[in-house]
């Protein structure tokens, strides 16, 4: 069964960018001598801004209120940005050859500026039918509200949707979204074993082809 549109997250998958995030958070942390809890990292991968923003207040005690833990946060990631940001092999490749065929998205939790400064850089503009921000549903990744908004705006069902995605909480979101899932796992906290063996794993976005995406769904 030809799949309905194709769904890419953003930070890990297309871009080089989960490990910024971890090291801006850390040196927040660092500036107030605040240790790093275990887990922490892998714990806020996924969330939406709000969701994130509390648990740096709440879980790591940074002493702010969650929207300045959120902007300073996304101010260092600007700063980030404004050096250049690292393009994983293949990405924007993928991208258009997913584009010649089918309706594409982004899903990501990023904040929209970013989603957007992205997108601009990346030159993915023209192709993307929808981009959507965990910040703009009710809840993030893990949750499946980002992926069903992605469906909902591009108008297609989220069972005949390809996600293509990196990290567990992106690739539980997905799943529970009821979209097939195409992982390309991170060296940077990889997700488990037994979470991967429920997706299509890949060991770089030059695998992501055509062939691919249109044997993954069964018929019907």
């Amino acid at each position: 069964m030809k799949p309905e549109a194709i769904v890419f997250d953003m930070d890990g998958t297309l871009t080089d960018t989960e490990a910024v995030w971890d090291v801006v958070r850390r040196g927040l942390a660092a500036e107030h001598d605040l240790p790093w809890p275990d887990g922490t990292t892998q714990a806020m991968m996924g969330m939406s801004t709000g969701e994130w923003s509390r648990h740096l207040v709440e879980a790591v005690g940074l002493p702010y209120s969650p929207d300045e833990a959120a902007r300073r946060t996304i101010d260092g990631m600007a700063d980030h940005y404004r050096e250049g940001i690292t393009v994983l092999p293949g990405a924007v490749e993928a991208v258009r050859r997913m584009a010649e065929h089918y309706p594409i998205a982004i899903a990501s939790s990023s904040p929209r500026q970013l989603i957007d400064a992205a997108v601009e850089v990346l030159g993915l503009g023209e192709l993307l039918s929808a981009t959507v921000s965990t910040e703009e549903v009710a809840a993030g990744k893990p949750a499946p509200d980002g992926y069903l908004k992605a469906a909902e705006l591009l108008g297609v069902d989220p069972t005949r949707c390809i996600a293509v995605e990196d990290a567990t909480n992106g690739i539980l979101s997905a799943l529970n979204a009821g979209m097939t899932v195409v992982a390309v796992p991170p060296h940077f906290h990889p997700p488990a074993e037994d979470l991967l063996a429920r997706t299509t794993v890949l060991d770089n976005l030059d695998e992501l082809t055509v062939d691919l995406v249109e044997s993954l769904l069964p018929a019907r």
